[in-house]
């Protein structure tokens, strides 16, 4: 059976601030992110099943991709916890949504961050291939599984 890839795009709202930065990403900002999940696998094999034909039913990798990302970043200050502890009580004084972590807040180690998550929710059969991550319209960054192995 062919293996079969297939991609559903996302979208969420989220500021970062990149620690110690020498320009302006070192100030607390906002970006308009899209994101494009791309997953492969073999097609249902199954006649008469309803979702015979389908790698994933996209409202199945809809769910997860909401669940585990979407949901947890949307609106969202996502901060390096090199950051002062000082700093963090104040920032937490803002806002509720801070995700600390502990890398650079860069789009390409936040497309690497969604890719380990993401990793740990798909079904059986059902590989990550790639994810872009727009960060601008113009600017993204890319993971793909390949390039991991």
């Amino acid at each position: 059976m062919p293996k079969i890839r297939v991609t559903k795009r996302f979208h969420f709202e989220m500021a970062h601030t990149l620690y110690e930065y020498d320009g302006l990403c070192r100030n607390i900002h906002g970006h308009s992110y899209n994101l494009e999940v791309t997953i492969s696998g073999e097609p249902r094999n199954v006649p008469g099943h309803p979702k015979d034909g389908m790698v994933l039913d996209f409202s199945e990798l809809k769910s997860i991709v909401k669940s585990q990302i979407v949901d947890r970043f949307d609106h969202a200050l996502m901060v390096n916890s090199l950051v002062p502890e000082k700093q963090m009580e104040l920032l937490g004084q803002t806002t509720d949504r801070i995700i600390i972590v502990d890398f650079q807040p860069t789009s390409e180690n936040i497309v690497i961050f969604i890719a380990e998550i993401l990793q740990q929710h798909l079904p059986a059969g059902v590989n990550l291939f790639s994810i872009r991550l727009y960060e601008t319209i113009t600017s993204f960054a890319e993971w793909f599984a390949s390039d991991n192995q």
